[in-house]
């Protein structure tokens, strides 16, 4: 059974303050772990806060992406784009960055990040915090329908078509089966209904089913 813990923030910037700590100490943990960043706009100043600290991190640090749209790798809506100032300062080597290489076809894009995490998981490493975002609708990484989590059985990555009309890779409820501190970082305004959903564990919340492989999931919540 799957836990969920709930930590309210009075402000957006308590919510940021808490990341920046929270996701700096993942980063810079001693011995070979990964973490997973989630897009969209909610975590994107807590990268730009720890690109400018300067990070010292153990060499055996690997990094993941809940998800990528299908656009080029500098295209402003890529999530490795936007995440960019961050894993320059982390400077990783290209094994130890997983990313979806949008430079292929989609299959092949996403046949390779599946491959790549499946190859992740197989060396032991262990995958610590993992951030994920919380639709309106109630998608998490790019997983937005009963079908897609369907699709996903099996699979640590698959290819979905967005509703808003462009294709992207998704991690799915198998990967994040393996993430030990998957953590919901929320802007609640215009997403309440989402949230109260997740709040209740609506098991026909794509979010919610998608981390019942989870035995501890936190979400942390704030106002505009």
């Amino acid at each position: 059974m799957t836990t969920l813990t709930t930590r309210r923030f009075g402000a957006r910037a308590d919510l940021e303050a808490a990341l920046t700590v929270r996701l700096s100490a993942a980063l810079t943990a001693p011995g070979a772990h990964a973490v997973m960043l989630s897009g969209g706009e909610t975590p994107l100043p807590v990268y730009r806060r720890l690109a400018k600290q300067g990070l010292r991190h153990d060499d055996r640090l690997h990094v993941l992406f809940s998800d990528e749209r299908y656009v080029p790798s500098d295209a402003a809506a890529s999530n490795f784009h936007q995440s960019w100032p961050l894993l320059e300062t982390l400077g990783l080597p290209a094994e130890s960055l997983l990313r979806v290489p949008t430079e292929r076809s989609l299959a092949e894009a996403t046949a390779a990040y599946d491959r790549a995490l499946a190859t992740l998981l197989a060396s032991g490493i262990p995958l610590g915090l993992g951030l994920l975002g919380l639709g309106a609708d109630g998608h998490t990484a790019s997983l937005f329908t009963a079908q897609d989590l369907e699709r996903a059985r099996g699979r640590f990555a698959i290819e979905v078509a967005r509703p808003d009309g462009l294709s992207a890779v998704s991690v799915t409820p198998e990967l994040l089966a393996n993430v030990r501190e998957p953590l919901f970082v929320v802007i609640e305004a215009g997403k309440e209904q989402a949230v109260q959903r997740l709040l209740a564990r609506d098991t026909q919340l794509t979010a919610w089913r998608a981390v019942q492989g989870c035995s501890d999931v936190e979400l942390w919540l704030a106002a505009a």
